[in-house]
């Protein structure tokens, strides 16, 4: 028999209680791709809503828990407003805070077990989070993972789809048979 100590007690809970977490820069990602950069320049609000919708259907179907920041350095007595929906969080953050900064002030409080993904394309922000044990991931590749959700999502619900249709005998039997057992039926 195999006793545990404290230490190995409390590491195995951890581990069974580990949390999945995508982390996104929002602005950095709104400017990394040229869609939502595009609809930025004319209506910022919209250009956060897309992303945001695309990382709740992202995160529903992963299971990861995702927070994107959006940072408000540079805003005028802003205080840090959070928002839940769904399976994510969105974090505006106070004013003269970066969004890198809450990111990895975030991170630092996370468990050692907990798989964190980092999406940014600020290469000193993906440096530091290596260096706090999480793993980063650029917009291409954020992009990238979100296309094959999406396709994996539209299969799902396409085999779904099938799997509700009937299978019925009439459509595979021809009408002469048809007729026959029609005939039969009735005369029962």
């Amino acid at each position: 028999m195999r006793y545990l100590n404290k230490e190995q007690v409390i590491s195995k809970l951890m581990r069974r209680n580990k949390k999945d977490y995508l982390i996104v820069d929002g602005y950095n990602i709104i400017n990394a791709w040229d869609e939502l950069k595009d609809i930025s320049i004319t209506d910022l609000e919209h250009a956060r809503e897309k992303l945001i919708d695309a990382i709740i259907e992202y995160a529903e179907f992963t299971g990861r828990l995702g927070i994107i920041v959006f940072d408000a350095y540079n805003i005028k007595s802003c205080k840090e407003k959070i928002e839940k929906r769904k399976n994510i969080t969105i974090v505006y953050t106070k004013e003269h805070q970066t969004a890198d900064s809450y990111i990895e002030k975030f991170i630092g409080t996370l468990s050692k077990y907990d798989d964190v993904k980092v999406a940014t394309n600020d290469y000193a922000e993906q440096q530091i989070v290596l260096g706090k044990g999480a793993s980063r991931i650029t917009s291409r590749e954020l992009k990238l993972d979100l296309e094959n959700a999406k396709s994996k999502i539209k299969e799902k619900n396409t085999s779904s789809y099938k799997k509700i249709q009937r299978n019925w005998l009439e459509d595979r039997l021809d009408k002469e048979t048809l007729s026959k057992l029609e005939n039969i039926r009735r005369n029962c």
